[in-house]
């Protein structure tokens, strides 16, 4: 029986504070006076702030997620381009950033698909802040499992598969995140692409 990831890593919960009621320029003062703190990341949406930490748990996950949806589009031939958790800004309403976010078929200053690893649940500004930026589709990988949101004219909607591929086999892809080790995951995720 193989070992899970959840299981080797045991899994720790993140810590998230939020703070509403902040101005742009209060937010930016506490965003500076965390700027040489690791493992800490600053979401600003609409005068709420939030605060998250990062652990090893989440960053192992965000990588082998990476490189699972990376081998999709090598072995699927899709144009992509990636640009991580670069910020995402529109001054004095929101700044935050993906976990991963992509482009496909060209470079754009939106993402076309951006994903979060959540171990704790429960922002209040968790699909907000995309729907401001206009993120066709977003992803969760929350509680074990996959959450995917795709925006309709204002809101997002839950959907049961990705709209940008409805062929990626999500089910196959969070069993493959699972397994404690990145090669087999790689592997196993890869032999079923190519099936």
């Amino acid at each position: 029986m193989t070992q899970t990831l959840e299981n080797s890593l045991n899994l720790p919960e993140e810590q998230r504070f939020f703070r509403g009621g902040l101005s742009w320029e209060k937010f930016k003062a506490i965003q500076a006076s965390f700027e040489n703190v690791p493992g800490v990341r600053l979401f600003y949406c609409q005068g709420v702030l939030e605060i998250v930490t990062i652990g090893k748990p989440h960053e192992a996950i965000k990588c082998l997620i990476a490189a699972l949806v990376v081998t999709y589009f090598e072995v699927k031939s899709i144009e992509f381009f990636p640009s991580g958790s670069f910020s995402q800004i529109i001054p004095e309403i929101v700044e935050y950033q993906a976990d991963l976010s992509y482009c496909f078929g060209t470079d754009k200053p939106i993402p076309d698909l951006c994903i979060e690893v959540v171990i704790t649940s429960g922002s209040p500004i968790k699909l907000q802040k995309y729907k401001l930026m206009q993120v066709p589709e977003v992803w969760f990988w929350e509680d074990g499992t996959f959450e995917v949101y795709c925006l309709r004219e204002e809101e997002y909607e839950k959907v049961v598969r990705s709209e940008l591929f409805p062929e990626l086999d999500l089910s196959r892809l969070n069993r493959c995140l699972l397994l404690s080790s990145p090669l087999e995951a790689l592997r196993e995720f890869r032999q079923g692409i190519q099936q």
